[in-house]
C-alpha cells in the first residue's frame, strides 16, 4: 500500500481497526487518516467494507480491536450518541430522514448546539447551500425525491455542527443533475472547514471531490494515496474497483 504524505493535522486517525457481524470478521486491520479541512475517499465494490468502517467509526458495529482516534482523543467503544456529541456526523447511505415531517422540521431534529472549532449551521444558512430543499421547505419527507432525500440528510446532519462528516455513498441512486449538485456541497462542506470521509464506487464523482483515495478490499485496505497516482496505476482499479 502506498504511504500517505499529508501534512495536515489529522482529525481522524483510525489504526489496525477490526470489527464483526456477529461472528463474521468484516474489517481485518484497517488503517487510514483523515487531515483537518480534508476531504478523503474510501473506495471499494459492494461489500468491500466501506459502510463498516463508517459504522464502526460510529459504534453502530462491533469492534474488536485497534483505535479510533477523534482529534486525538481515542473513541473507540464509545456510544453512538456520546461519538456524535464529540463532533462526528453521519449521514448514513439509507438517509433515515423522517417521511412524516416537513423538511423544517427534519431539520429543527438535527439542531444542536454550535461547537468551537467548527462551522456553525442554521436553516437559512443551508437552505442557501440546498436550493432544492428551500423551494420545498413546506413538503413532507415522503414527497421529496430520492436525490432532496440525500440533501435532507446531509443538511440535517450539519444541523448537529460537526467537525467531521461521514457520508456514506452520497452519489448511489440519484440522477445525475443531482450528483453534480451534490459535488458542489462538499466543496462547499471543505471550503466551510469541515473535514469528510466519503464512501464511494462513483470514481468519477470521488475524483471530483477528494484530495485522496482509499481502497478497501474484503476488509482489507488495498491502496492508499492521490487520483494523479492512481490514474497512472489503472491495473489497481481494474483490480479492486472494476465491476
Amino acid at each position: 500500500m502506498a504511504a500517505c504524505s499529508t501534512r495536515r493535522a489529522p482529525m481522524l486517525e483510525i489504526d489496525g481497526l477490526t470489527a464483526r457481524y456477529g461472528r463474521a470478521q468484516i474489517l481485518n486491520g484497517v488503517s487510514l487518516t483523515l487531515g483537518r479541512n480534508e476531504v478523503v475517499a474510501l473506495l471499494g465494490r459492494n461489500g468491500a467494507g466501506k459502510s463498516t468502517t463508517m459504522k464502526s467509526v460510529m459504534g453502530l458495529v462491533r469492534q474488536t480491536g485497534g483505535s479510533i482516534r477523534l482529534d486525538g482523543t481515542n473513541i473507540l467503544g464509545r456510544a453512538s450518541h456520546l461519538i456524535c456529541r464529540a463532533g462526528i456526523g453521519y449521514v448514513p447511505e439509507d438517509r433515515r430522514i423522517f417521511g412524516e415531517l416537513t423538511v423544517e422540521e427534519n431539520l429543527e431534529v438535527g439542531r444542536r448546539p454550535a461547537r468551537e472549532g467548527a462551522p456553525h449551521w442554521s436553516a437559512d444558512h443551508l437552505f442557501q447551500l440546498f436550493p432544492n430543499l428551500a423551494e420545498r421547505r413546506q413538503n413532507l419527507g415522503k414527497q421529496l425525491s430520492g436525490g432532496e432525500q440525500q440533501m435532507l440528510s446531509i443538511a440535517r446532519t450539519l444541523m448537529g455542527n460537526p467537525a467531521l462528516v461521514l457520508l456514506d455513498e452520497p452519489s448511489e441512486g440519484i440522477a445525475p443533475v443531482i450528483v453534480e449538485q451534490m459535488a458542489n456541497v462538499i466543496s462547499e462542506l471543505k471550503r466551510e472547514g469541515l473535514s469528510v470521509l466519503l464512501s464511494e464506487q462513483n470514481l468519477h464523482f470521488a475524483r471530483e471531490v477528494s484530495d485522496r483515495a482509499y481502497i478497501i478490499e474484503k476488509g482489507t485496505m488495498r491502496y492508499e494515496g492521490d487520483f494523479a497516482d492512481l490514474d497512472a496505476r489503472p491495473e489497481v482499479s481494474a483490480q479492486y474497483l472494476a465491476v
